[in-house]
């Protein structure tokens, strides 16, 4: 019997279905839980930056137990070495005599957690640049290739910088989105500490809302979304206008033009529609193009930051 191809109605079910069973946990974070999820329908990776303390490690783990998904976690380090992330060949001895066999490392997961990874030297980062990329990583002479599906979530803390190595161009070019994590408002916070101070054990189950088979069918499901070739020009003029923009010492790659076409199809269907509409788009051009581009000196002397261009890009389309 062939499997059924799910239906717009279908996945949109399933996604809010996802939403509500994540906020059981995580509270006042709605616009960063949307965020990753689009990345997770992209199949796509996500930088989350903020300050340390607002469950971004929660999320992650909250996300794995409801889409049915393995989970590790790499806690970045300057000490940390690339066999520490990808795994490393050992030496056994066997009735045969010595055999070396791979012991596969944490990211060996479909969902992996970097969690502060501009702390890690960039020898290590880019021990992750490979699997981001590729879905596989190289241990001497031979290839691995990773589960299926593979996320990388990384963290890092915008305010302490002291011993950290910023993340080079090409390892930042492949997080579909970077998502800045607010404090949450008052009355959410009100909330957080009622929830989390009430008992000793203030864990809140969550149950498994789809496999891993249906979440590979929803991602398939994006990518069909149809998009207008008005608003697919529109993300590529924005893109475009990155690269001759008076405040940015340069722009985004056409890269950056696939991931905003392919962010906007997946808040559509978030949003529970059928198309892209020129909201989706503008929407999500500060989280794809924001880690993309770098303000020149003038501008950054003046305050303005990557956001405050993209946005004045996008209200000049």
């Amino acid at each position: 019997m062939t499997e059924r191809n799910p239906s717009i109605d279908d996945v949109t079910n399933r996604i809010q279905a996802i939403r509500s069973e994540i906020r059981r946990r995580i509270v006042g974070q709605e616009r960063v839980v949307d965020h990753v999820l689009a990345c997770l329908l992209c199949d796509g990776n996500a930088l989350l930056e903020s300050t340390p303390g607002l469950g971004k490690t929660l999320l992650v783990r909250t996300l794995a137990e409801v889409t049915d998904l393995s989970f590790s976690r790499i806690q970045n380090t300057p000490d940390l070495m690339p066999s520490d992330v990808i795994g490393t060949e050992m030496v056994r001895e066997t009735d045969a005599g010595r055999t070396f066999t791979f012991e596969k490392g944490p990211v060996f997961a479909n969902l992996v957690l970097s969690d502060e990874i501009n702390r890690a030297t960039p020898k290590t980062q880019s021990a992750l640049l490979e699997a981001m990329e590729e879905g596989q990583v190289t241990a001497g002479n031979e290839t691995y290739d990773l589960p299926e599906p593979f996320f990388v979530l990384a963290t890092q803390n915008p305010i302490d910088q002291e011993g950290t190595y910023p993340l080079p161009e090409a390892q930042s070019d492949r997080f579909l989105l970077k998502v800045v994590v607010d404090y949450p408002p008052e009355a959410a916070e009100r909330e957080i500490v009622d929830r989390y101070t009430r008992d000793v054990d203030a864990s809140v189950p969550v149950e498994k809302r789809v496999s891993t088979g249906e979440l590979r069918q929803m991602q398939r499901l994006t990518h069909q979304v149809p998009i207008a070739d008005d608003l697919r020009d529109l993300a590529v003029g924005v893109v475009r206008d990155t690269r001759t923009a008076d405040d940015l010492e340069y722009g985004a790659s056409p890269r950056a033009s696939m991931s905003l076409v392919r962010a906007a199809k997946a808040r559509a269907l978030i949003e529970g529609r059928t198309h892209v509409s020129a909201a989706d788009v503008t929407a999500m051009a500060p989280p794809v193009l924001r880690h993309r581009v770098v303000v020149d000196f003038r501008a950054e002397r003046e305050g303005l930051t990557p956001d405050d261009v993209i946005q004045t890009l996008v209200e000049d389309r």
